[in-house]
């Protein structure tokens, strides 16, 4: 056996040991970064907390320990992670074609909307077609509202940035006039509409506990978009138009239908989150049924790296931090405000973060 050869397989055989390196790599680096972001962002919470006549560090411990006192409030967490990892995982597949979703807010009402209009018909329908039918209708809700923003940028080369932000008014403003008229609950007082049937309600993993099956569901589409993203040709293609479209273009991929299909996609997770909203939690559609999850989601992509198995992670943080910041505002008594701008600090800070891991010369 010649030298050559012997090179060449101990350079196969050593293959999977440096792939592995890279990806343990990679690991700790998306870890490390977000920690520390985090760190900084709750260090200066602490600093202004202290100013404002709060104990920072007691305030601080309370947002971050208080949170896992009891399996209840873990099953909080994993009840707010939901709406986020699903749609951060979606807004992952979006950035990664260079398609900037700004109105996945717009795209989780839209998905509530159309989960309440199947929801509230067909009664008699088994809960095993019937649970099924509300996501579905959900996703396909949210992927309808994306793909106007990716038809208009394909067709009109009109900014998606612009587009789905306006999307976003539309959405909530037409779901105001609906829950004030043609879906109105006639029995109510307040602006929502009539009650899911019972059939149509997700159900819950524990007993006594709000946390339902919707975070399976979030963390097996997450999974499910990984290997869309980094194993099939379809993925593929959507990397590479959004590293250069000119050059997919040219290798015979088609840009405009992977655009459109990376906001469908986006949409469709936001549509469905706001579908398991509704059927899981609210099981009626309000005015306002998201605190701002979409708008959150974006720093939870960003955060991630626009990788769907690290969305897990960071939309795990994003629902501690949300968690801990009512507990701190509930047991601490701190101000909505200063709660709010910890909030924003956070957010601030692990963006900074993306954009230090992104810069120039860095791989993503």
């Amino acid at each position: 056996m010649t030298q050559v050869e012997q090179g060449g397989r101990g350079d196969a055989a050593s293959r999977p040991y440096f792939r592995m390196g890279r990806i343990l790599t990679g690991t700790a680096t998306a870890i490390a970064l977000p920690a520390a972001a985090v760190a900084i962002a709750l260090l200066c919470g602490a600093v202004l907390l202290t100013l404002n006549g709060f104990n920072g560090t007691d305030v601080i411990n309370v947002m971050l320990l208080g949170v896992f006192q009891d399996m209840r409030s873990v099953s909080e967490i994993l009840l707010k992670a939901t709406p986020l990892i699903l749609i951060g995982t979606g807004l992952c597949v979006a950035f990664r074609c260079k398609m900037w979703n700004i109105g996945a807010e717009g795209q989780l009402y839209a998905g509530a909307v159309a989960a309440t209009l199947v929801g509230v018909s067909f009664e008699g329908l088994s809960p095993w077609l019937y649970v099924p039918a509300v996501m579905i209708a959900g996703a396909l809700g949210g992927a309808f509202w994306g793909g106007i923003a990716g038809y208009l940028k394909v067709r009109f080369h009109a900014s998606e940035i612009v587009t789905t932000i306006m999307l976003n008014y539309i959405a909530l403003i037409t779901t105001s006039y609906l829950v004030t008229g043609p879906m109105k609950d006639a029995g109510a007082a307040y602006p929502q509409s009539a009650r899911l049937l019972r059939e149509s309600w997700l159900p819950a993993l524990f007993t006594g506990m709000r946390v339902h099956i919707g975070i399976v569901i979030a963390l097996v589409l997450a999974l499910a978009l990984y290997v869309f993203l980094y194993r099939s040709s379809a993925g593929y293609a959507m990397r590479v138009v959004g590293i250069n479209p000119h050059a997919a273009r040219y290798a015979g991929i088609k840009p405009g239908r992977n655009m459109i299909s990376a906001m469908c996609i986006s949409g469709g997770m936001a549509g469905l989150a706001g579908a398991i909203e509704i059927a899981g939690i609210t099981h009626r559609l309000y005015q306002t049924i998201s605190p701002g999850y979409g708008f959150e989601a974006i720093a939870v992509a960003l955060l991630a790296g626009n990788n769907p198995l690290g969305a897990i992670a960071s939309g795990g943080l994003f629902a501690v931090l949300r968690s801990g910041a009512e507990l701190m505002q509930i047991n601490s008594q701190v101000p909505q405000v200063l709660v709010l701008v910890i909030q924003g600090i956070v957010i601030l800070s692990v963006v900074a973060f993306a954009a230090f891991r992104w810069r120039p010369g860095r791989k993503s």
